[in-house]
Formats: C-alpha cells, structure tokens, sequence
C-alpha cells in the first residue's frame, strides 16, 4: 500500500493529537504522565502521531508506522488506565493561579482518556478497513504487527 493521503484520516489524526495535547498531555497532566512507566521509543511514537503531524500532511502516512504508533498511544491508555494512584498523584500537582482549570484536566482525565481511546480506536478500524482492501489475497499489514494482537481490548479497557 501506498503513503495514505485520506482526508478522513488525516482529519481524524489532527483531532486525536488535538485532543490528546488540550486535554491528555496539557500543562496541569504531563509532568504526571511523564511520571508513568512507559519506555522511550512508546513516547516517541506517541509524539509522532499526536504532535508532528505537519511532517506527514503531504506526503502522506506509512501504514505499519501508523499502526505502531496507535499501539503506542494504547499502552499508554492501559498505563494510565491501570495506575491506581495517578489520581492522587494529579491532585498534587501545584495549584498556582490556575486551581479551576488544573482541578478540570484532573476530574475530566478519565472521560478525557476514553474519548482519546475512542478516536484510536476509530483510526484503527479505518486503517484496517483500507488495509484489507488493498491487500487482496496477501495478508494485511495489520495481521503482520504482533502489537496490534491486543489492540482491542487495550482502548476498550477489557
């Protein structure tokens, strides 16, 4: 398959990375999520696809890169889904002048992060609706990723 161009998903990957800097990664959470055990190479490909879009408006997204990136953004949702003290950790956060809106991106983080399940989720389907299609009688680039085994369940939170 060839870079993919769709608008529909070039759209829908400008509001997930819209969506994950407002309301998943903004001033008042991030020094939190940094604090999450996740590995170098998963922050960078969720950094990627949720912040250098411009890189790929025009030319285009490889496919498996996608893919991998949407996994990456998934285990941070398990991370985040699964720590049971990130709320505590999140209340900590310095209040300053801006205690309405810190103690906003805190209630909301967890109906923040499903919405940022969600639009993965949606993306995934896209792309394997696409990927079928062109792959014909060969097995799709999907099937070929085993990070991609347990996506379902990762944004789903089964």
């Amino acid at each position: 398959m060839d870079r993919i161009k769709d608008a529909q998903v070039i759209r829908l990957i400008e509001q997930i990375g819209d969506h994950y800097r407002t309301n998943i990664s903004n001033r008042f959470l991030r020094p939190v999520l940094l604090q999450l055990q996740v590995d170098k190479s998963t922050w960078d490909q969720i950094e990627v696809l949720t912040e250098k879009m411009e890189m790929y408006r025009y030319q285009g997204f490889h496919l498996d890169e996608l893919y991998r990136q949407i996994a990456a953004c998934a285990r941070l949702v398990e991370v985040a889904r699964n720590k049971s003290n990130i709320r505590n950790k999140m209340n900590s956060i310095p209040i300053g002048a801006d205690k309405t809106l810190r103690d906003m991106a805190v209630s909301n983080f967890a109906s923040n992060l499903q919405v940022f399940a969600d639009l993965l989720n949606e993306l995934y389907e896209i792309l394997t609706d696409m990927d079928k299609q062109a792959a014909g009688n060969k097995p799709p680039v999907y099937s070929q990723i085993t990070e991609l085994y347990n996506i379902g369940r990762l944004l789903e939170g089964n």
